[in-house]
């Protein structure tokens, strides 16, 4: 047996006990359904840097990173250490901190085109309150939004975002708002009308016959729920475009992209200019904070034509880790770091991937990217469903199985944060990845296709025959 391909036993034991004792309280033993993988759901004890530890004691470089909060690493000491120095002023006053104030200030430095701001707590806030905007201000009601981007758990964000086969979203042309899950009333699903990404003609053909309906797009500048695919040539650019030929408003919704492509987000990355824009994630370095802002002639229907607020929004904490998260991305070159990071490791996998003669192709942004096993360059969430994903799944867990942890998924791609420049963390990467390659190919040679993607990822290859 060869080690190099030999897959090494994670300790489960206090974790087992642990899945059984938060099923009593949790629905699936977690607070988010993303979390809930079953027998094999992780819980974490700590995170440091670019690499966390289960409560086993298994330790992992995180690949997942929160789905991409952290961007400089966890438990980021210039980060804390000024949230600990805040928060001990007091944390939550229902009353506005100069924090807030500078929080905003920086938003508006780094993107260049944001003119005013306010604060929430999670993306999915701010994406709700921004579509609200775009009706408030146009006096539509209708919400364009592309088949496979997500854009938070509220209903009117849930419409056409994760089916594994593409049959419930309907005719390409005539696309179905699919609500993902019970609970959302058709009459909402019916606000939101669905689109193929990167497709003009289709948009086009959309607002040449209910333009009068349509407040805004909304879109992730990149694909993000489909490891980010990539806008084809000039979309974006035509995309605003067209949206001011309607009379709609731009919504960029930059909750994975912000503060990550670029210190201004994907709208400078693509040199494109919205209207209304929503940030998270990497803002905060794992904290909870959120904002949504855009124009100020749009941003005028607060504080007194629309309703916006929260007892949280604007809390110290959160503020404060925006402030000194913001700064440093300002006055340090991490997003550099990180970005040749992403191309050095993609040049690895390229190697690797190559060696074997299997079709693929990288999507998105070298800090965060993924790897599609396709013959077929992918334009919209459709064309994931014909790659590979079976083989990216099996190689995803075989990868947490040999000290390295991506989502399990293969919609989701990698991220990279500054701490993984640091030490061996990307050889570990590409060993792991290697290996587990190997073994999902090795399976897959002994005429075993449709073995679950967990059977592939442990199997073990180079055996004597």
């Amino acid at each position: 047996m060869s080690k190099a391909f030999e897959t090494p036993a994670l300790r489960r034991e206090r974790q087992d006990a642990m899945y059984q004792r938060a099923l009593g309280s949790m629905p699936g033993g977690t607070n988010s359904n993303f979390r809930a993988w079953g027998d094999a759901t992780v819980y974490v004890a700590r995170g440091k840097g670019g690499r966390v530890w289960d409560i086993d004691g298994n330790e992992f470089v995180d690949l997942r990173l929160g789905y991409g909060p952290v961007i400089l690493g966890h438990a980021d000491d210039r980060v804390d250490d000024y949230v600990n120095q805040r928060m001990r002023l007091g944390t939550t006053f229902s009353l506005t901190s100069e924090d807030e104030v500078r929080l905003a200030e920086l938003v508006k430095e780094l993107t260049g085109w944001v003119e005013t701001v306010r604060m929430t707590v999670s993306g999915t806030e701010a994406t709700m309150h921004a579509m609200r905007l775009a009706r408030a201000y146009t006096g539509r009601t209708k919400i364009v939004k592309f088949e496979g981007q997500y854009h938070g758990v509220h209903d009117y964000a849930l419409i056409s975002v994760t089916p594994t086969t593409m049959e419930g979203l309907g005719d390409r042309d005539n696309p179905v708002g699919l609500a993902w899950g019970r609970g959302i009333p058709e009459a909402i699903a019916e606000t939101i009308i669905p689109a193929p990404f990167n497709d003009l003609d289709f948009l086009r053909r959309l607002f040449e016959r209910r333009a009068e309906e349509i407040a805004s797009v909304i879109v992730e500048p990149v694909l993000g729920n489909a490891q980010g695919i990539q806008p084809a040539p000039g979309f974006h650019a035509g995309l605003r475009a067209l949206t001011e030929e309607f009379g709609i408003l731009l919504h960029y919704d930059e909750v994975k992209t912000g503060f990550r492509f670029a210190r201004g987000g994907a709208a400078e990355f693509f040199g494109v200019t919205p209207d209304i824009a929503t940030y998270a994630k990497a803002m905060g370095n794992g904290y909870p904070v959120a904002v949504f802002g855009g124009k100020r002639e749009i941003m005028a229907m607060l504080p007194d034509k629309m309703s916006h607020g929260g007892t949280y929004a604007g809390n110290r904490v959160a503020a404060a880790a925006g402030v000194r998260t913001l700064e440093i991305l300002r006055d340090t070159p991490a997003l550099e770091t990180i970005k040749a990071l992403g191309e050095r490791l993609q040049t690895e996998l390229r190697r690797i991937i190559e060696a074997r003669s299997l079709p693929f192709v990288f999507t998105g942004h070298p800090t965060m990217f993924g790897i599609m096993f396709t013959e077929h360059v992918p334009y919209e969430y459709r064309d994931w469903a014909k790659s590979d994903h079976e083989l990216y799944d099996a190689v995803a867990v075989g990868m947490q199985a040999r000290g390295v942890m991506p989502e399990p998924d293969s919609r989701e791609p990698w991220f990279l944060c500054e701490a993984h420049a640091v030490g061996d963390h990307l050889d570990r990467i590409l060993a792991a990845f290697e290996s587990s390659l190997d073994a999902a190919l090795d399976v897959r040679a002994r005429h075993q296709p449709s073995a679950h993607p967990a059977e592939l990822a442990h199997a073990r290859v180079g055996e004597d025959d």
